[in-house]
């Protein structure tokens, strides 16, 4: 039987208000609350040193957490200048090698924005980068490592759902990352029902076959959104916003998925997080 595993993208306020500081205090903490997964963001660079870095991931190793990361948030791989493509290179082989100081074994990353080109040049322009570097960075990767592009929730943003699917169709090594709150800020509240999660899954395994469709990276948290899209992270104590996490659990069990779900909660990520790990042994019952 298949097993979703869930955990908290950074630590949480709680964490910090109980007194902990350090990083190396964050993989006890996390197997205390029952969950199983920790997403550490360099969204603002790559400031770990790197003999932290091991020592981070040997706690997370000692207590079974399984950890991604998440790359910097500059990289853009539709930007037309090659100096910037070079740079949203580096990003990602610089978060392979902190994944393997790690122990990691998923690079979470935003592929690109449209900027002044239209959309369909943009997405052009990204899956020749896409093909044209996937064969460097699969040497790079461990046979059990992946990099994961990851759907997004602003009109600008290259990531609808159907466009990171079909970027994952050019390599094995990308794995997809549905963010859910960014769907449905994308829609403008269009996830809904079992059968909106569905539709996303059954087009995945069409094109990307059993495992990665199985095996798939997720992002989950409400998300406040305005006509241009995603405006700010919430918690799940917001009764406006979407989306709700009960049909996508439904979903999960349904589909016997083993999915990593990662809460992007606003500071309660942990907390979120053993909320929706209820909700879905709830519908495994």
């Amino acid at each position: 039987m298949a097993k979703a595993l869930f955990g908290p993208s950074g630590n949480s306020l709680s964490f910090y208000e109980e007194g902990h500081k350090s990083s190396l205090e964050t993989a006890k903490w996390v197997k205390d609350r029952g969950l199983d997964l920790f997403e550490y963001s360099f969204g603002q660079g790559y400031r770990m040193k790197e003999e932290m870095a091991v020592q981070i991931g040997e706690k997370f190793a000692e207590y079974g957490i399984k950890l991604s990361l998440h790359a910097p948030y500059f990289i853009n791989f539709a930007n037309p200048d090659p100096e910037m493509y070079e740079k949203s290179l580096g990003y990602i082989k610089n978060g392979i090698k902190y994944m393997k100081l790690l122990g990691a074994k998923r690079l979470i990353f935003h592929a690109g924005s449209c900027g002044k080109q239209t959309r369909e040049d943009a997405l052009a322009l990204m899956k020749v980068r896409f093909a044209e570097f996937m064969p460097e960075i699969e040497s790079l990767l461990d046979e059990d490592m992946y990099i994961c592009p990851e759907t997004m929730g602003k009109s600008m943003q290259i990531g609808t759902w159907k466009e990171i699917i079909d970027l994952c169709t050019i390599s094995p090594k990308l794995l997809p990352t549905f963010d859910f709150g960014h769907v449905n800020a994308f829609t403008q509240g269009q996830l809904k029902t079992e059968g909106d999660y569905q539709e996303i899954f059954d087009y995945c395994r069409q094109k990307l076959g059993d495992w990665r469709t199985e095996n798939a990276h997720v992002h989950f948290s409400k998300i406040e959104y305005g006509a241009k899209g995603e405006i700010r992270h919430l918690t799940f104590a917001d009764e406006v916003y979407g989306p709700d996490f009960a049909p996508l659990a439904k979903v999960l069990v349904k589909n016997n998925l083993s999915c990593h779900i990662i809460c992007e909660s606003d500071g309660t990520m942990a907390e979120d997080s053993v909320n929706m790990k209820k909700l879905y042994i709830d519908a495994k019952a």
